[in-house]
């Protein structure tokens, strides 16, 4: 085994930035009661927060709040509530830790998380997402309105299934003025589409510093810094500041020749979110092996910026009904998902692709048995899979989780000095 590689002791001004935004996020929704704000819950994937901002909807995300829960290691005991009223075991762990949290009085990560007033169910791609919003809508008390969002069938939205997505976003609005007592001003919802145009326009020029040697950061454990930001404030003015922060901050890292660690060895596209109560631990059984992630899946799975879609203020609710068809990754076949990971590893110049399967998610880990088949087989690219969980800490092993990523890198790096002596 090769001498282990070190973390760059740095943070930067990217991360406390976005620390700062979710943490003021969470004190609007733990005063919202008080404040007399509705309050509406929505999913990350494919959402119309744009439209919730211009309706006066403060948006909540039930999985943001279960991961926050998590990487806390303060999961465990809500997913055992939940299961104690009736949760299967190998029900969705988001679900779980969410409901545990409001049968146990709706505490958050730190503050009070208010139940919500309106529920917006956006459904795209996962069946669970139905069930789960159902049941908070019974146990809060809320409206439940159900926006169903065709399944992406073609490479681009046909002009019916964008037009029966506005016609719900336009019963939606109509429910939100009857909620919030605003009326709904489409001049509005084009100026925050404008600031979240901007942010998703950061956010892709982030991504593609990553394609530098080294990368400025790593785009699958520091995306999540930049996750909060596009995909629970996008639309603000703050969001799209903060995105002009990180721009420069990498840029400029780039112009140093620096990354996230000491070295960097491989560069690997990565499959599937993290282990979040074992975050820290999990990070460094890869950063050790000198490997930083240049892409992931995960970082898009509320939107895939990097390819060139904006939200178009000029088309409001076609542009946001456009992006909850296609341009996310949960609303995505199977197939699609591997055209994205090809094009990240030829582009990106990765050496590797690494699949952290979810137990208890069965919208993302369905078929990666043969994902990582297809790419080590056909494509001829070094694939790891390994299993835990995104927030149940009973499936984390990490003793093995280590024996099978430790094997899988001595190769990469006997692969890479073979190849070099060949020379």
């Amino acid at each position: 085994m090769a001498t282990p590689v070190t973390e760059r002791q740095y943070q930067g001004k990217v991360h406390e930035h976005s620390r700062r935004l979710m943490s003021a996020w969470m004190g609007e929704l733990a005063r919202a009661e008080a404040e007399g704000r509705t309050t509406g819950a929505l999913m990350i994937s494919g959402n119309c927060v744009e439209l919730l901002r211009a309706c006066h909807v403060l948006p909540m995300f039930p999985e943001v709040t279960a991961l926050q829960n998590a990487i806390r290691h303060k999961s465990l005991p809500l997913i055992l509530k939940a299961e104690q009223a009736g949760y299967s075991s190998d029900n969705c762990a988001y679900v779980k830790a969410d409901m545990g949290l409001f049968l146990e009085g709706g505490m958050g990560p730190g503050k009070p998380m208010p139940f919500p007033n309106l529920i917006v169910c956006n459904y795209v791609g996962c069946n669970v997402y139905v069930k789960w919003f159902e049941h908070l809508a019974d146990i809060s008390g809320a409206k439940l309105f159900m926006l169903d969002v065709p399944f992406a069938r073609t490479p681009e939205p046909t002009a019916a299934d964008v037009q029966y997505v506005v016609g719900q976003l336009e019963e939606l609005i109509a429910l939100c003025e009857g909620f919030t007592g605003h009326t709904f001003d489409i001049d509005e919802l084009r100026e925050v589409l404008a600031h979240a145009a901007r942010a998703e326009d950061g956010y892709a020029r982030c991504k593609d510093l990553c394609k530098s040697h080294p990368a400025p950061f790593d785009a699958y454990f520091d995306s999540i810094n930049m996750m909060g930001p596009i995909n629970v404030l996008r639309g603000t003015r703050e969001a799209a500041d903060f995105f002009d922060v990180a721009v420069a901050e990498f840029a400029g890292l780039v112009g140093q020749g620096l990354g996230p660690l000491s070295e960097e060895r491989f560069r690997t596209v990565v499959e599937g979110p993290p282990p979040y109560p074992y975050y820290k631990n999990f990070r460094n059984l890869f950063s050790k092996w000198g490997a930083v992630a240049v892409q992931s899946t995960y970082s898009t799975v509320g939107g895939i910026w990097e390819w060139g879609f904006r939200h178009d203020p000029a088309r409001p609710l076609e542009s946001i009904a456009e992006q909850m068809l296609r341009e996310n990754l949960t609303n995505r076949s199977i197939t699609a998902r591997y055209q994205q990971i090809r094009r990240y590893v030829d582009e990106w110049k990765a050496d590797a692709l690494v699949i952290h399967s979810i137990k208890s998610c069965r919208l993302f880990s369905a078929g990666q048995g043969d994902m990582r088949d297809y790419f080590t087989r056909e494509l001829g690219v070094p694939t790891l899979l390994v299993e835990s969980d995104l927030e149940d800490p009973r499936y984390y092993a990490e003793a093995q989780l280590r024996n099978r990523i430790d094997a899988f890198f001595e190769a990469l790096e006997h692969k890479k000095v073979v190849a070099a002596g060949t020379h």
